[in-house]
């Protein structure tokens, strides 16, 4: 365990000292902003403490003591992506330590730190020169305070693990050493970054430091944040999302013992407000028995949608023209008179994110203070922070977001509704109240992956080739469901991606637009978002033209990439990395598909073999570019990720809805890939010294298509709607 550094023992060790660097994040005349003490001790390990280290108050990524102790401060939340290797590793890289050197701390919610939110498989590709800098900086502060104590030109210094050599003479200094003189220097704006022929560790498949804690149990999740003089809270919430609370009979539940109090909560999604009756007892089991002890009685709202309905109503939506998202050349005029034209639907469905660690939240509102303290595992702390001072009325300066480590996040954990409903439960009982959600409230209550239809019409010229392309995609909104942001004069943000634009050369195509309105269902984005449903319907209907054309479907494609050189080279190296040419055995096929997003182009072929009536998925062998692999394991740890969870949602349970009700509830219905299910995976990185681009999503879009692309070839037999049953094909 840690000792805690409050901020007065923080600037009384500055201001006797100096003898601390802290390197910030490029806004040079920013003051770090006055935070309330923390309150209490948190059980953390010492990898994963939120503390300031002891150093200058000068937006610290990087502290380095007299010592020579080496603190970088992960200020991303990590959900599983690796962000808390990846963020000190760039600053490592170019301040030239080894990160074994390295103490790592996760930083809590904080503007100094800028943009401290993940998503969109953002943080390498906008921290990629950001995080360098900072290292690049501290290092050449160091070297002038070396050269200037021996009084020589910085050319004349180098740097390795932690020391700065005099190359005349091959004399050396620890920065621990020179870090009271540099400290005292002007942080250079612009500092030297390293070539990528220098890097001693991108590139490199180093190991992550919380992989060990996380498999001898001693990393800390949001599950395992405690505080003195905390009660538990469980809640029984609607069973519709719009009903409210009209009679509660809490008699049986007050007898349990450990139940302290039953009361009404609310639960603020962005523009809507659900309601439950919570639970609070000194232990979570018996907040678990009295809330399944509670009496209830709901008032239902008339509008109680099931799936039937909402997929009747989207497919009769796409019957109309909707908007124009994008357009080149003239899809209608040359679609008309295409040798061949071909219409097709594709289905997916509604799906829950299923992170492996349940919501929770640890609140302690002192409103006597005006402080509120919070223990999270949030993707977007600062939003968290920001929607909790208007909820409770209280300055951003006087909210204090811990961020644990994320049991999985996949978009679910990056709004703070339950961070909301546990602010509501401490305000209203004055403690410190720990809120855990079940498995069922997670599956049932939480924000979904909106379904979708999506319309695709080709046409294809007597050469075989596509002359006319048209993408229609028949879906709600994710910013309506959150913001009510829809004006019906464009398409809202995301719901076209990728395929608002061509991917493929095509000299005429045309995106368009169909709102559907699915209010009361709450919406929220999942792992890759509609890349995952557009892509899907996209590289199928691709892979049906190319059967049309009487083409090879992987030649298909490689014609159609025109001069994008990057992507060519990825799918001759696809074409070579999973022997298409060579012949399968008998009773098996394959198939592929390919996709760019969040900057990166990922490809998959996945081959299928069927005995009998059964059906098994035997390889996936994919590529993906992504630029410079800052740490090659993890790229292919994240893409093993996205082939589980893209399988999962073309193979196993979509979310359901009957009266208004999600159908499924926990893992036995909505299931879950079993490892013996697991195909082979063979995963080849593209190497270029490109910027980095995401990781953390691109390769789950083009897995179901691959899939079903393999099924076809197979069986003959076309999958337009997901998911669909392997021993059904």
């Amino acid at each position: 365990m840690q000792s805690a550094i409050n901020r007065r023992k923080f600037l009384r060790t500055a201001g006797v000292s100096a003898s601390a660097l802290a390197i910030g994040f490029y806004f040079p005349s920013c003051k770090e902003p006055e935070k309330p003490e923390p309150a209490g001790i948190i059980e953390l390990f010492k990898l994963n403490v939120d503390d300031n280290p002891v150093g200058m108050a000068l937006n610290p990524f990087v502290t380095i003591e007299p010592s020579g102790a080496i603190t970088v401060m992960a200020h991303k939340p990590d959900m599983g992506q690796g962000t808390f290797q990846s963020m000190p590793l760039l600053i490592a890289e170019e301040l030239d330590v080894d990160l074994e050197q390295v103490t790592i701390k996760q930083a809590f919610g904080d503007e100094k730190y800028g943009r401290q939110g993940v998503g969109g498989s953002a943080s390498v590709r906008t921290m990629w020169e950001p995080m360098r800098k900072v290292g690049a900086a501290a290092r050449e502060m160091l070297i002038k305070a070396a050269a200037d104590r021996w009084e020589v030109e910085t050319k004349d210094c180098s740097t390795n693990n932690g020391k700065v050599i005099n190359t005349t003479n091959q004399e050396s200094l620890t920065y621990g050493e020179l870090v009271e003189a540099a400290s005292k220097l002007e942080v250079p704006e612009e500092p030297t970054l390293k070539s990528p022929a220098d890097f001693k560790y991108i590139g490199k498949s180093v190991p992550r430091p919380d992989v060990e804690l996380k498999v001898r149990g001693a990393a800390n999740f949001g599950m395992d944040m405690k505080k003195e003089g905390m009660v538990y809270a469980s809640v029984e919430r609607a069973p519709s999302f719009s009903a409210k609370v009209k009679n509660i009979d809490d008699s049986e539940a007050l007898k349990i013992k450990g139940v302290e109090k039953v009361l009404k909560t609310e639960r603020t999604l962005m523009k809507s407000v659900l309601e439950g009756v919570a639970v609070i007892a000194d232990n979570y089991w018996a907040a678990l028995k009295g809330r399944k002890a509670l009496k209830i009685e709901w008032e239902e709202d008339e509008k109680l949608l099931d799936s039937e309905k909402i997929f009747e109503d989207i497919r009769e939506k796409s019957k109309t023209d909707g908007i124009e998202n994008h357009s080149v050349g003239a899809f209608e005029k040359k679609f008309k008179t295409g040798d061949i034209q071909l219409t097709q639907e594709y289905e997916t469905p509604f799906l829950a994110h299923s992170a492996m660690e349940p919501q929770n939240v640890l609140v302690d509102f002192r409103e006597e203070e005006g402080i509120c303290e919070i223990w999270a595992p949030t993707q977007f702390p600062q939003w968290a922070q920001g929607e909790v001072s208007k909820y409770l009325g209280i300055d951003k300066s006087k909210i204090i977001v811990h961020v644990s480590f994320l049991g999985g996040g996949f978009g679910r954990r990056s709004i703070p509704d339950v961070i909301l409903e546990g602010c509501h439960l401490s305000k209203a009982i004055k403690k410190p109240v720990k809120l855990v959600w079940s498995r069922e409230d997670d599956t049932m209550q939480s924000p979904m992956r909106p379904g979708s239809l999506n319309t695709l019409k080709g046409a294809l010229d007597k050469d075989g080739k596509i002359m006319a392309l048209q993408h229609k995609v028949t879906a709600p909104a994710i910013a309506y469901s959150l913001w009510g942001n829809y004006d019906g004069e464009k398409a809202p943000g995301g719901v076209m991606e990728p395929i608002g634009e061509p991917f493929y050369t095509i000299p005429n195509y045309q995106s368009r637009y169909v709102f559907v309105d699915v209010d009361p269902i709450p919406l929220v984005w999942w792992r890759s978002v509609y890349s995952s449903t557009n892509v899907f319907a996209h590289e199928s209907f691709i892979d049906e033209l190319a059967i049309a054309a009487k083409k090879d479907p992987l030649t298909f494609r490689i014609d159609m990439i025109g001069e994008k050189e990057r992507d060519k080279k990825l799918l001759e190296k696809l074409k070579s990395a999973s022997e298409w040419e060579k012949p399968l055995p008998e009773g098996w096929g394959r198939g592929l598909a390919v996709s760019h997003s969040f900057s990166t182009t990922a490809a998959h072929v996945v081959e299928v073999s069927k005995t009998g009536a059964a059906l098994k998925i035997e390889r996936v062998v994919t590529v993906i570019d992504c630029g410079i692999a800052v740490n090659p394991d993890n790229v292919k740890a994240q893409t093993e990720g996205n082939i589980v969870m893209a399988l999962t949602a073309a193979i196993k349970d979509p979310i359901t809805f009957k009266d208004g009700r999600v159908v499924e509830s926990n893992f036995h219905n909505y299931r879950m890939l079993r490892i013996n299910e697991m195909p082979k995976v063979e995963i080849h990185i593209m190497q270029n010294e490109e910027a980095p681009t995401g990781v953390g999503e691109p390769a789950l879009p083009p897995l179901a298509p691959a899939l079903c692309n393999a099924i076809f070839n197979l069986t003959g037999k076309r999958i337009r709607k997901l998911p669909f049953d392997l021993g059904e094909v």
